[in-house]
């Protein structure tokens, strides 16, 4: 069984011995072609002598490499460690809206920056808060907040950037600036008059000017820590730049609003308000606020916390 088995597989014929030799032939010649191809095929001869002098002197010249606005790469400004280029600057406060060239010249602006500044001066054009120092062009950024911290624009407050209250400015060096905060009449105040607070932003201003409309006006200072999302520290920190003007707030009329005008106000909401007009239903109009507290709900705490709020007629 064996014999036929090996008879019948694994026996070639004459010709098939013959292919499969001519194909290990082939393929031997194929695999050690590449390696006589030298003797065959001549390299051609390139001069690369040009390449290299331009690689030189493309080395040179990145040690020249020059920024966006014409400071060599080695000049970037850091904001708490001045480079060599500015150590010699010794900065002062200065208005650019009346600023002359020399005056920018000896803050470290090039010439030709400072005749556009004085162009744009001339022009019609007004600086109404040092970020617009970021719109003349030609002045790098890193320039801009070198300058930023020393504006102090004619008829407004100076302000001291968080960025320049940290701990190695001593008190004798160019870069330190006592903080200069004005009050902020929280009845009246607009967004920018909350932004220029320390720690507060676009949304904390706009967060309590929203909550200070539904209130109807504030009647404490202590209110404003209140104000949703707005940090305890934070609130500390503004809280002895806050004044209350003498104005007194919107008052609700208990005995004609209704449950929707009521529960708009953050202190009373829907469960006070309707409690308000169903107790009115039954027992009549309110002679006396000191009557809410025959509602159940109404504690002593809420109670002193809406009174300011609420009357009992016009």
């Amino acid at each position: 069984m064996w014999k036929h088995f090996v008879k019948d597989y694994l026996s070639y014929t004459r010709k098939e011995r013959t292919g499969i030799i001519t194909v290990i032939i082939l393929i031997g010649l194929i695999t050690i072609m590449p390696y006589f191809f030298s003797y065959f095929i001549k390299e051609t001869d390139y001069d690369i002598s040009g390449f290299r002098e331009e690689m030189a002197r493309l080395q040179i010249d990145s040690t020249k490499k020059q920024d966006f606005a014409g400071f060599a790469s080695d000049e970037f400004y850091n904001d708490h460690t001045p480079n060599a280029r500015y150590a010699s600057v010794k900065l002062f406060y200065f208005d650019p809206n009346t600023a002359s060239v020399d005056d920018w010249k000896k803050l470290g602006v090039p010439e030709r920056t400072a005749l556009t500044i004085q162009k744009y001066i001339s022009k019609g054009g007004k600086f109404r808060k040092p970020e617009d120092l970021a719109k003349i062009w030609g002045l790098p950024k890193h320039q801009v907040n070198r300058l930023v911290p020393f504006v102090q624009i004619k008829g407004k407050p100076a302000i001291v950037y968080p960025a320049y209250e940290k701990k190695e400015y001593a008190r004798d060096s160019s870069y330190y600036r006592p903080r200069i905060i004005a009050s902020v009449n929280i009845n009246k105040a607009d967004t920018s008059a909350f932004i220029s607070l320390p720690g507060i932003g676009s949304k904390l201003s706009q967060r309590i000017i929203l909550f200070r409309d539904k209130l109807g006006g504030f009647h404490s200072t202590d209110q404003v820590g209140e104000v949703y999302l707005l940090p305890d520290s934070t609130f500390h920190k503004i809280k002895p730049f806050l004044v209350l003007s003498g104005e007194g707030v919107k008052k609700i009329n208990i005995n004609t609003a209704t449950v929707d005008e009521m529960k708009i106000h953050p202190y009373i909401r829907y469960s006070l308000a309707n409690a308000i007009v169903q107790y009115r239903n039954q027992h009549g109009n309110f002679t006396d606020l000191s009557q809410l507290k025959k509602i159940m709900i109404v504690t002593d705490d809420l109670y002193q916390k809406v009174l300011p709020y609420l009357s009992t007629g016009p």
